[in-house]
């Protein structure tokens, strides 16, 4: 059974490479820079109706002997500070790591055929608690993880409204990385709601991937996040 899982996150909200600005003429980017924002609008993460989901991937020699993890963590919270242009907006996410969900039956099922067949209790409890032991999220000291917005823009390639880019900082058991989260912005009366799906890699964060045997039984170091982040207003 595999004992580990790769953090984000979410939440959310995230490929761990750089993305290039969507080009500008001169003229335009002179105005972009002097443009002021018509208004900030707060709003605050709920988690009731907001999701983090990893994926993680068995690998190695004996992969046969592992299983795949679906890990998903429903108590997400942070604030939104909305804004036009979308550039003047910010954000932070926090991610409580004890709140994380190994393997729950109805995930699976969600995911398909990589996360067929069930798990059993001992090795779902087994792998969270490698998961937050000290050689991966060390949860005791760092009992949260924090997404923290740098900068958002027009997602490279598109000019669709509501496809945007999140440069952040992600702040993972005493590791601060810089990740570029491509997401989907949807926006109503008095709520909104950013949602994706980014292939990660733990090294990039500063993590080491979980291993048994000298690697014959190990975790890929990529793994997939997918999340649904809704914030209401006020």
């Amino acid at each position: 059974m595999f004992k580990t899982c790769g953090v984000i996150l979410t939440a959310a909200l995230l490929a761990a490479c750089g993305a290039p600005e969507v080009r500008r003429t001169q003229n335009a980017a002179a105005a972009a820079a002097h443009a002021e924002p018509l208004g900030i609008t707060a709003y605050h993460i709920d988690s009731a109706r907001s999701e983090l989901r990893l994926l993680v991937y068995r690998a190695g020699p004996l992969a046969q002997f592992g299983h795949n993890h679906v890990i998903v963590n429903r108590a997400v919270d942070g604030w939104v500070a909305a804004a036009e242009p979308a550039s003047a907006a910010s954000f932070s996410v926090r991610i409580p790591v004890a709140d994380f969900v190994v393997d729950d039956p109805g995930a699976r099922a969600e995911e398909g055929t990589d996360f067929s067949g069930e798990v059993a209790e001992d090795a779902k409890s087994g792998t969270l608690r490698n998961m937050l032991s000290t050689a991966l999220l060390d949860a005791d000291r760092f009992p949260s993880i924090t997404l923290s917005s740098i900068a958002v823009t027009q997602a490279p390639g598109t000019q669709a409204p509501g496809t945007l880019t999140a440069r952040l900082t992600v702040d993972v058991a005493g590791h601060q990385a810089t990740l570029v989260v491509p997401f989907v912005l949807e926006t109503s009366a008095g709520w909104l709601s950013a949602s994706g799906t980014v292939v990660l890699r733990q090294s990039d964060m500063g993590l080491t991937p979980f291993s048994l045997m000298l690697g014959a039984l190990r975790v890929q170091d990529e793994f997939i996040v997918k999340f649904k982040l809704v914030a209401l207003k006020g």
